[in-house]
């Protein structure tokens, strides 16, 4: 079954966000802000491990790129929730200012997960 528009937009809006941020997590081209202190001691750990950034990253631009592509959506979609579900906790408990953006891409996520449904119904059964 062929997706309708509405899921290739949101797929693809979904993609291009996770490519790009995840992109920016190995090039450092867009600037960000100092997030408040809870969430820099946060920042800081995963820092610390000294491969937590570059996975994150790395899984950010692998599932961005498959979004965009239209290929294993439903695998992007897996490899993107847990990272969804620390960036709202992240804003919910360390740095709620900035939620929206978390917010309207688990929305996103969700949207998707409902259109492939059926691809994660052997994970269920």
């Amino acid at each position: 079954m062929r997706p309708s528009t509405t899921t290739i937009v949101i797929r693809s809006l979904l993609g291009l966000l996770f490519l790009v941020f995840g992109l920016n997590g190995f090039l450092r081209f867009i600037p960000m802000p100092p997030p408040p202190p809870p969430a820099q001691e946060f920042a800081g750990a995963l820092a610390t491990t000294g491969y937590m950034f570059p996975l994150i990253s790395g899984a950010q631009v692998v599932a961005g790129a498959l979004l965009l592509a239209g290929i294993w959506v439903p695998f992007a979609l897996v490899l993107l929730a847990p990272i969804l579900v620390n960036i709202i906790l992240f804003h919910v408990f360390l740095a709620p200012g900035g939620i929206a953006p978390g917010a309207i891409a688990a929305i996103f996520e969700l949207y998707l997960a409902w259109q492939y449904r059926d691809a994660f119904g052997p994970l269920f059964s």
